[in-house]
């Protein structure tokens, strides 16, 4: 245990005089994740050394190919209206957007407009990143990844176990591909990241398509005829959402389009596009009455969007309640296990959530256990991922594994994950100095027991 302070480190000098005289260390940013406790003292130890990046110097610029390159803990409601401001716009979109885009990379998260975007990961042009040497080191998406020659075979073989997993948002494992995965997803075990580049469009006004339905739980029919309906669209739906009656219920009953016991799907689509996306999708739909459906503007939703998860901590908060949230991607043909599965954790008793991405087979079920629950809910929570696992679906496709989530990802890591794990902390962090207790430490252990340490 340990009362140290975090230190707020105001300049990139400072920052990386810290990296260069402090032993083990660990960054973070703003507080929203939801993997990481808020609560230095339960997870680092006395000799860590805690750095918050969140009063670091901010940066905005868009380059002459339009892209948006940030530096420090700029957020992604900075970011957007930033770009808004030059007639561009970002292609992520994240509920929570207070997140810092760096830290978004860290753990590459994906947000909402995935579905017709790509990737975070994917939208990366360049980044900088500090190295265990406390220099700076850039990143290029147009070189590949590369390790010393001597660990060739390993980089293959990690790679050839990640081809399953190369059409979902994020495998149980990050992606070295591209030279900048190196940081995306290893959520700073192998550095800190300090500066971005990320791809944007031109800003056009978009609107949205607001279907509603009977709760999941009764019968999910109606939603899976949506789900079909919009794979062919990706060309022309920015993202395809769903938001379950039990997560509108935080809402003032005059603001809930839900009515109190109805699930919402919402799909976002350039505005001059109404009434193809009306014709080609909305007037297709056999299982949903039209009276259920209605267009509404930008705005509108966005402030539903951002007041949902808002009001469900306040609440939280009141109640004494304590989120323990899932992260799961199937494979398409595998959609309806994980809501299968999510139908009967429904039934056990804790109160919960669905909301997500639902056009990616990507969906957050979301427990709100009491104190006296927790325990229930978190076997219920390792059926699922053993369930998860045995179906080849990704466990955590969005927001990084942190720490909370480490005792059900292990299960997950075979021989080529593990052996490239500590290849690359012997490479690029060879005294352990990032993250020491990070998802890449277990290697260690785990060489071990398999015989080969």
């Amino acid at each position: 245990m340990t009362d140290k302070p975090e230190i707020y480190t105001k300049s990139l000098n400072s920052l990386i005089s810290l990296i260069k005289d402090s032993g083990q260390v660990v960054a973070r940013g703003g507080k929203t994740s939801t993997v990481i406790p808020y609560q230095k003292e339960q997870i680092f130890g006395e000799d860590i050394t805690v750095i918050n990046l969140s009063q670091l110097p901010k940066e905005m610029e868009i380059t002459s190919e339009g892209h948006l390159r940030v530096k420090g803990p700029v957020d992604w409601r900075e970011a957007r209206e930033f770009c808004s401001s030059h007639g561009r716009e970002i292609l992520t979109a994240p509920t929570e957007d207070t997140a810092h885009i760096l830290s978004g990379l860290a753990t590459s998260a994906t947000g909402e407009r995935c579905f017709g975007f790509g990737t975070l990961r994917d939208q990366v042009v360049s980044l900088t990143y500090l190295n265990s040497e406390s220099e700076l080191v850039s990143l290029n998406v147009s070189n590949d990844f590369v390790l010393p020659g001597e660990y060739l075979e390993n980089l293959n073989a990690y790679k050839s176990s990640y081809e399953y997993y190369k059409n979902f948002k994020n495998a149980p494992y990050p992606r070295f591909e591209k030279e900048t995965d190196l940081l995306i997803g290893t959520e700073g075990q192998l550095g800190i990241i300090t500066e971005a580049v990320i791809k944007t469009k031109k800003k056009v006004p978009t609107s949205f398509f607001f279907i509603l339905l009977p709760k999941w739980e009764d019968n999910y029919r109606p939603h899976m005829e949506i789900f079909e309906k919009v794979q062919n669209l990706r060309e022309d739906i920015y993202c395809c959402e769903l938001v379950d009656s039990n997560s509108l219920c935080v809402l003032p009953s005059d603001e809930n389009p839900g009515n109190g016991n109805q699930d919402l799907i919402f799909v976002e689509f350039e505005s001059d596009q109404s009434e193809y996306i009306f014709e080609n999708f909305i007037s297709q739909l056999s299982l949903v009455d039209l009276e259920s459906i209605f267009e509404i503007g930008a705005s509108k939703c966005h402030e539903l969007r951002m007041k949902v998860p808002r009001l469900t901590f306040e609440r939280n908060s009141q109640m004494g309640v304590i989120k323990k949230g899932t992260d799961i991607q199937m494979p398409p043909d595998k959609f309806e296990n994980l809501l299968d599965a999510y139908r009967e954790m429904a039934k056990i008793g804790i109160g919960y959530n669905l909301f997500g991405h639902f056009g990616d087979a990507h969906l957050h079920f979301n427990f709100m256990p009491t104190k006296d629950q927790v325990l229930a809910c978190d076997e219920s929570l390792e059926n699922l991922y053993h369930h998860v696992k045995n179906l080849q679906g990704s466990p955590f496709a969005e927001h990084g594994i942190g720490l909370i989530k480490q005792k059900f990802i292990q299960a997950f890591y075979k021989k080529e994950q593990i052996e490239l794990f500590g290849i690359l902390k012997k490479v690029h962090d060879p005294n352990n100095k990032f993250f020491p207790s990070g998802f890449m430490a277990m290697c260690d252990q785990k060489l071990k027991e398999i015989g080969l340490c």
